[in-house]
């Protein structure tokens, strides 16, 4: 018999959630095998039985919290039974020896009486023929088995909603002890869904940002005529050599390492009472997934080609997106960008990726009239934006940080000799 213990998680990660089982007590389990996935505050971790066997006992339950050590299931030696054989035997086939004949009404009666989640069902179920009024969890599930839609049928039509043949039935009303206020005040079509570890760790960071920082936004506007004239002309051969396209997000990391260069102070964090100012760029790309942002980080990118850091980029969000990043690529950026044009966003203010004291929006490009050379010209234009930390970042630093970002962007060529 083998105990199944959460393992290491990562670097200041001590407790997890159990985000599903991938085998089910009685399953056959191969050395190995993962049998579980485990929510964190970043990735997922799959749990890997260490040997075969069967697994006999799942002592933890999704929704679970564990930390490093703790035993969720157990595995012993042996095989998993053969169910379907047994299920195969035909219903005339004479009754096991254990049997004893003198019950054979017994089956009848198992067979007559309501599941579990049946029973509950009718405890919250009106009458034949009058509407579905607040179902609870436990008739949504029923229903759900039965492929119905609650919001469409009435009460009769489920099979759950008949009123027993015992006239009194006490028990038939649920206590209101039992239901929170919260739940009572849940409409028909409404639901409850329970925030994912990542997801309320997003929404906790996000607000210790703002409660502990001196946030500041600036804003500028920069003209992508030039970026967006050499990604027409060389897009076509840059992605055959390369096998990447060559987006915008090059571009804008290269500025960004460009700027940080001449203002390091964005490029640092507060400890205590000192500032430890880097001169390392990993320059951390938030990257937006079903299970919320991520942030994967592209390492020393001031001694990356345009190439490389496409490359990088999008390695890092087809593995973000599929769930596959290392809590390592997620971890010790200087510097973050977040691309909201994506999604077509016009403006936004970022917030801090803490403890990092600068992040870069970026927004969609938009055709605009501007004054150029006293004319009014029609060129493709973009909104950034900077949040600063102000405890150490000073207005007129940060606005002559943004300038700075907005002349290489604006003057890509410069790019090869700055950034």
């Amino acid at each position: 018999m083998a105990e199944v213990k959460v393992p290491s998680l990562g670097e200041s990660i001590v407790e997890a959630t159990i985000g599903q089982w991938l085998k089910r007590e009685g399953d056959a389990v191969e050395s190995g095998e993962a049998i579980a996935e485990l929510e964190t505050d970043k990735v997922n971790v799959e749990v890997i039985a260490e040997e075969s066997g069967v697994l006999t006992q799942i002592l933890k339950q999704v929704g679970d919290t564990v930390a490093i050590g703790d035993v969720i299931a157990v595995i012993a030696e042996g095989q998993a039974p053969s169910a379907p054989a047994q299920q195969s035997q035909p219903s005339n086939q004479a009754q096991p020896e254990e049997v004893k004949p003198s019950a054979p009404s017994a089956p009848q009666v198992q067979a007559q009486a309501p599941s579990a989640q049946q029973a509950s069902a009718q405890q919250q179920v009106s009458v034949p023929g009058e509407l579905l009024v607040r179902p609870t969890p436990s008739l949504r599930r029923a229903a759900a088995a039965q492929g119905i839609d609650l919001r469409q049928v009435q009460a009769g039509a489920l099979g759950l909603g008949a009123k027993p043949s015992a006239p009194a039935a006490p028990q038939a009303t649920p206590a209101p002890a039992v239901q929170s206020a919260s739940q009572a005040a849940l409409r028909p079509d409404e639901e409850r869904i329970r925030m994912s570890r990542r997801r309320a760790t997003i929404a906790k960071r996000l607000v210790e940002a703002q409660h502990t920082a001196a946030m500041l936004t600036t804003f500028n506007e920069v003209d992508m005529s030039r970026v967006m004239e050499i990604r027409k002309r060389r897009k076509d051969a840059f992605r055959e050599k390369y096998g990447v396209g060559l987006g915008y997000m090059s571009f804008f990391t290269k500025a960004v390492v460009g700027a940080l260069k001449q203002f390091p102070l964005l490029n640092a964090e507060i400890q205590g009472e000192d500032m430890i100012v880097k001169h390392h760029y990993d320059i951390g790309i938030a990257v937006a997934t079903e299970g919320g942002l991520v942030v994967p980080v592209v390492r020393n990118a001031d001694r990356l080609t345009f190439a490389e850091i496409e490359q990088q980029i999008a390695d890092l969000a087809a593995r973000a997106r599929a769930n596959k990043l290392s809590l390592e690529e997620l971890q010790g950026g200087t510097f973050t960008i977040t691309n909201g044009g994506t999604f077509g966003s016009l403006f936004s203010t970022p917030i801090l990726n803490a403890p990092q004291v600068g992040i870069l929006g970026m927004h969609n490009i938009v055709e605009r009239p501007v004054a150029v050379n006293g004319q009014v010209e029609i060129r493709p234009m973009m909104y950034i934006a900077l949040s600063y930390d102000h405890r150490i970042v000073d207005g007129a630093e940060a606005v002559s940080f943004l300038v700075t970002v907005k002349r290489l962007i604006e003057d890509p060529e410069s790019l090869l000799l700055e950034g």
